[in-house]
């Protein structure tokens, strides 16, 4: 007689596979005919305000080797601040602005790369300003719940240095995880940003 059960047995575990690829970037991996262009490509557009930057960077894991199988998703404010979301209170945001973007990594170089702008100060939750930032989140095959962090920019010291989430971090060496270089390329401000999984540069990650 098979004895009953009253408990549910855990399901073995399963590594997130190419189907993320398949499912959000179908032209990205020559699956062609579902969408014209993959979404999340182009964040800004002729009218758009702001000053137009690129982000860009690599993701490693635990053993330093670079993740080219990885998808990454942006979320930011336009330039003064405001979301382009329906839930957006303060005011209007700019319509020529989409605040979000999704790219794969490179399958050769492992990077991922957006041109997008440099984002207003959003007020935290009890009204202080927080830094000027983007929410990064990130996929990949063995990651089976996404990650999130944050790009602060290393050049915005001062908003930097009185942000309420940055002061939250207890560990302030490891603050410098979550900034992003400036550079130059192809004469727009280049900010680079590596993520690290695991390891003495690991970087900070958010449980939102």
């Amino acid at each position: 007689m098979v004895q009953k059960l009253d408990f549910l047995k855990e399901t073995p575990s399963q590594t997130a596979g190419p189907y993320v690829h398949i499912g959000t970037n179908p032209n990205w991996v020559e699956i062609t005919g579902v969408w014209n262009e993959d979404l999340g490509l182009v964040l800004v557009g002729p009218e758009t305000k702001g000053e137009r930057i690129i982000v860009k960077g690599r993701i490693f894991d635990g053993a330093g080797d670079v993740l080219r199988d990885a998808l990454v998703e942006i979320w930011q404010a336009d330039a003064e601040g405001l979301y382009n979301s329906p839930s957006e209170t303060r005011g209007k945001a700019d319509p020529n602005f989409v605040g979000w973007g999704r790219q794969p990594c490179d399958g050769t170089t492992g990077e991922y790369r957006f041109e997008t702008i440099k984002p207003g100060r959003v007020p935290y939750k009890d009204g202080r300003m927080m830094a000027p930032h983007i929410t990064v989140w990130i996929v990949a095959r063995g990651i089976n719940i996404g990650l999130h962090t944050r790009l602060y920019f290393a050049d915005e010291e001062a908003a930097n240095a009185e942000c309420p989430v940055l002061a939250q971090i207890a560990r302030k060496v490891r603050i410098p995880t979550l900034m992003a270089s400036r550079g130059e390329e192809n004469g727009l401000p280049t900010y680079t940003f590596d993520i690290h999984l695991q390891g003495e540069k690991e970087t900070v990650f958010f449980d939102i």
